[in-house]
């Protein structure tokens, strides 16, 4: 064997070594785009014609490799991302871990008694909103505008942030899943991002006039205790349209917007995807 025709071979040896199956699927690993911690919606980018799990359940994938998940409130700091790309004939993973965050008490005093404790007579009308919310928060849509940067949906002062537990004239309750921003009725409420109009009912007893947007792969909107609805059902909205204006409807004690953000059942910080 001729000195040329060694380097040749030892070349083509290291070449097949730097694209085995393994140095490939390593090489790929999914980016993150968001920050790793309770309350967050991380964004994700894989190969194409790959699937991704995340603690083993099954995660959409766009065609072109785009996904989504969501933390809630008090979600497990570690979890497991897993993924396999085509032709690949294993998964590879990598566990996740996230912040832990110290979330705020608020006491909140003046609120009508009905809205604490309500009455038997409001209970089946309660039951009926909720699953009408529950219902819209399902939608799984091909829409994309998830990837998208968002915006503010309102301007005023931040009264309330997402996580904080709320006493009402004392007594404890649910923690606050929102950001409220507080400003005058009528003030104007936007689309931070674009999508579809899931759900729009002018009263609903705790959150009054109710609006949720379908960003696609299981990402929504909420927006509540809204003055006037300026949108219907299946109408498409872009980022920045007025879909809405604020409003004092539903258990307040003052005007204010209260816009919150799902994956699915997940209740996210809407806070962490603004600037």
């Amino acid at each position: 064997m001729n000195k040329s025709t060694f380097f040749y071979l030892l070349l083509l040896s290291l070449v097949c070594f730097a694209v085995t199956p393994r140095a490939l699927a390593e090489q790929a690993v999914p980016k993150l785009q968001g920050k790793l911690m309770q309350g967050s919606l991380i964004r994700g980018e894989t190969k194409a014609g790959s699937k991704v799990w995340l603690n083993d359940k099954v995660i959409r994938v766009s065609s072109d490799g785009y996904f989504v998940m969501g933390f809630g409130r008090d979600a497990a700091l570690t979890h497991t991302l897993s993924w396999q790309h085509q032709h690949m004939p294993a998964r590879d993973s990598m566990q996740l871990v996230l912040q832990k965050r110290e979330y705020k008490i608020e006491r909140i005093e003046g609120v009508p008694s009905k809205y604490v404790s309500p009455p038997k007579a409001v209970l089946d009308r309660i039951r009926q909103e909720n699953t009408a919310i529950a219902k819209a928060r399902k939608t799984n849509s091909e829409l994309r505008d998830f990837l998208s940067e968002l915006i503010m949906p309102a301007k005023g002062r931040i009264s309330g942030v997402y996580g904080s537990q709320r006493f009402f004239n004392g007594e404890p309750k649910r923690p606050h899943y929102g950001l409220d921003i507080a400003n005058k009725t009528g003030e104007p409420v936007v689309a931070p991002i674009g999508g579809v109009v899931s759900l729009a009912h002018d009263d609903m007893y705790y959150s009054g006039g109710t609006l949720i947007i379908d960003h696609g792969f299981g990402v929504s909107s909420t927006f509540i205790h809204l003055d006037k609805i300026h949108v219907k059902v299946g109408q498409r909205v872009e980022q920045g349209e007025r879909i809405a204006d604020i409003g004092a409807t539903g258990r307040v004690t003052g005007s204010h917007l209260d816009w919150r953000i799902n994956w699915f059942g997940t209740r996210v910080d809407p806070a962490l995807l603004v600037d």
